[in-house]
């Protein structure tokens, strides 16, 4: 006997969910793992880009790149208990953090005049995508809002740390104003999504768009967040 056929019986009321909101759907999954590959490319090749122009080798290049596209996704599923990493049990997500590094270098080594803005929307965009598939996962994971949010907000900033402590220099999460924020907020989007059941694909296209959003608006008007020293 189905669930409707037995709240018909009992007189109870099913929530109806739309169609595609099971978070184990093929199309949920898809979303998910497209987001995260294209966020594993992109921080990949800004991580990459920054070692290649810090003078680092060949070699030095691809590790950062790929910690950078790879620590937030294995720090997210390392606390949730999903053991070993995805990151390891796959080899998508390190061929794309060594596609993304290759991509980098060849930029770099190319002498192109791409102007810094255009980086800078790169990494909102990685930014974003990272955020949403930390916070979807966290979600898949049975995990309560703050969770998801924190969950969130590590993924998209574990690797950008990572990268900045590689190259000697502070971690700009921390001195760039309107960035680990954004991407909690992002977080914070697709929780609220999934609680008025909205399916994930959109839930996450949501949180990609408020997050990408507020990060590019802050470099675009220089947002602040306060500061006891002035800079």
């Amino acid at each position: 006997m189905t669930a409707d056929a037995t709240a018909t019986r009992t007189g109870t009321a099913t929530p109806t969910r739309p169609s595609g909101w099971s978070r184990h759907s093929s199309r949920s999954a898809l979303a998910f793992t497209v987001a995260d590959l294209l966020a594993t490319l992109l921080f990949a090749f800004e991580g990459a880009r920054l070692a290649a122009e810090a003078g680092l080798d060949v070699f030095g290049i691809a590790v950062v790149g790929c910690a950078s596209s790879l620590v937030g996704g294995i720090l997210r599923d390392l606390l949730l208990g999903d053991v070993p990493p995805f990151a390891f049990r796959s080899p998508s997500r390190i061929l794309m953090g060594l596609l993304g590094s290759v991509a980098a270098f060849l930029v770099v080594a190319s002498n192109a005049q791409t102007p810094d803005d255009v980086f800078a929307v790169l990494d909102a965009l990685g930014l974003a995508l990272f955020a949403i598939t930390g916070a979807e996962k966290a979600l898949d994971h049975g995990s309560n809002g703050w969770v998801v949010v924190i969950l969130g907000t590590l993924t998209a900033v574990g690797g950008g740390m990572t990268r900045d402590i590689l190259l000697g220099g502070i971690p700009s999460v921390l001195t760039s104003s309107v960035y680990a924020s954004a991407a909690a907020v992002g977080a914070l989007a697709v929780l609220i999504s999934a609680r008025v059941r909205l399916t994930p694909p959109v839930a996450m296209a949501i949180g990609f768009v408020v997050c990408a959003g507020l990060r590019i608006l802050a470099i675009a008007f220089d947002w602040q967040l306060p500061t006891l020293v002035a800079r």
